[in-house]
């Protein structure tokens, strides 16, 4: 179980996460783990109906589920999904001249009595047919962990560009651009903001040369580089919602409220929690109204800017055009600070953790999905996963990705001093007292745990995307 207490001195502290995940990253204990704590905690759901193109039956699930049904623990709240619909009809890439292969799963989990995430049906494609087989626990053992190998390389490709590269770098740069556009460096938001986008150009312009460019390692390493890359940028994109950015409403919108065991929740509420109360505190010392918030024409050309340039004024976003009131604003700027700091650490701080043991986060497969059970050996495996050269490739850009920033300055702490108004200053210092409080309170309960989920600790977060 991934809750309970062990003496964590059962690994050295340098290489402990590794080294647990290479020990068990084949168990559905912790394949099931990742969906809640692992690099990407956005993709779960919980699920009362199933989608048409998912067709699990009773009878397949029955032994799963300890002598319950589907439709009785749908009912209670205890069967979720993971849905990679968004890499339905994507080409995997040519890597070393050789094709590549991706998947578009589904997966069906379920939260057993004990609490744990427990995977209990996998289908390889969007399509179900005789040649798009429902894999299953009860399958053969190589059958079954060769589903769950394309699962984990259809993760490497939906988290890289959608919820790292997407939801967390270039939105940053829409909001730099955004603020050093519109905010003069005397107006109070900018003087809020600006620890938070410290370093945004630098870490995206070396992302573009090193990453995204016709030499880098995603176009040439990985099942998802080349044409399908902007494919799934673009649809990734289109699919941003400004719900999705807030972490509150992402969760309620999930269902995941009261999920046992999920500390990437539990972490981050606080830390929204934290900076909005920061937030709230700064603006409304400079917002007495509502009417304030109206009549400030750089603030509006601010959201504006962002609304038209970073989400290319689609309405269907939910992002505010103009701001009315001074909650909205609040609000908004939470999502932003939260956005550069909490959520980038959570889906980049663990990249060589749970990525440097390369069958658990494979960024290409060399073989095609199954189409019939029975047939997959142990040498169908080794040649599914990427070659020794993607291997080393991957694991050097992920220890460097996931590396501390050599100027890392944690959330809450400011190298220049923008406010010298007693009133900002004092909250400061509150908003840094709430931070290492929390901190204590997640070291805490990390002593307890078999696996102790670091990545949101305010010491591990960094003020802006620096990395």
């Amino acid at each position: 179980m991934y809750y309970k207490h062990i003496p964590l001195t059962t690994y050295s502290n340098k290489s402990f996460p590794t080294e647990y995940i290479q020990e068990h990253w084949k168990e559905d204990e912790f394949f099931g783990y990742q969906f809640l704590n692992g690099l990407n905690p956005m993709m779960i759901q919980r699920c009362s109906k199933l989608p048409e193109n998912f067709p699990v039956t009773e009878e397949m699930v029955k032994d799963s589920l300890g002598g319950s049904s589907l439709e009785v623990e749908m009912k209670n709240g205890n069967i979720f999904l993971s849905d990679y619909k968004m890499l339905d009809g994507l080409k995997g890439n040519v890597v070393h001249g050789r094709k590549q292969y991706l998947t578009a799963p589904l997966v069906l989990l379920y939260c057993n009595p004990e609490g744990l995430m427990l995977p209990i049906a996998i289908q390889l494609g969007q399509k179900a047919g005789v040649k798009k087989p429902i894999f299953l626990p009860t399958d053969p053992e190589h059958d079954w962990l060769l589903a769950k190998i394309f699962v984990r390389n259809a993760e490497f490709s939906v988290h890289e560009v959608d919820f790292h590269l997407l939801r967390t770098h270039l939105l940053a740069e829409v909001f730099t651009m955004a603020t050093l556009r519109n905010l003069p460096t005397m107006h109070p938001l900018f003087k809020l903001l600006f620890p938070h986008i410290r370093y945004t150009f630098q870490i995206n312009i070396l992302a573009r040369e090193l990453l995204l460019s016709k030499i880098g390692y995603i176009t040439l390493y990985t099942t998802i580089g080349g044409d399908s890359l902007p494919k799934l940028l673009k649809g990734a994109t289109a699919s941003l919602t400004y719900s999705s950015l807030c972490l509150p409403d992402n969760i309620s919108e999930r269902g995941l409220e009261k999920v046992p065991n999920y500390y990437y929740r539990d972490d981050g509420m606080r830390l929204w929690n934290i900076i909005n109360k920061f937030v709230e505190g700064v603006l409304t010392h400079y917002y007495k109204s509502d009417g304030d918030v109206k009549k400030d024409s750089e603030l509006q050309r601010w959201i504006k800017e962002i609304f038209c340039k970073g989400f290319l004024e689609r309405k269907s976003t939910g992002i505010p055009q103009s701001f009315l009131a001074v909650k909205d604003l609040v609000k908004f700027v939470t999502m932003v600070i939260f956005t550069a700091s909490v959520q980038h650490a959570s889906v980049n701080n663990g990249q060589f953790e749970f990525g440097g043991w390369m069958p658990n986060f494979p960024s290409a497969l060399r073989e095609p999905p199954p189409k019939k059970k029975g047939q997959t050996t142990e040498q169908t495996i080794l040649d599914t996963l990427p070659d020794v050269g993607t291997t080393v490739h991957t694991m050097a850009i992920l220890r460097l990705l996931s590396s501390t920033s050599s100027d890392h300055y944690a959330l809450g702490y400011f190298p220049e001093e923008w406010f010298d108004e007693e009133v900002p200053c004092k909250l400061m210092k509150k908003f840094q007292e709430d931070l290492k409080s929390l901190s204590d309170l997640i070291k805490k309960r990390n002593a307890k745990l078999e696996l102790p989920y670091t990545f949101l600790d305010p010491e591990n977060v960094d003020n802006s995307v620096a990395i």
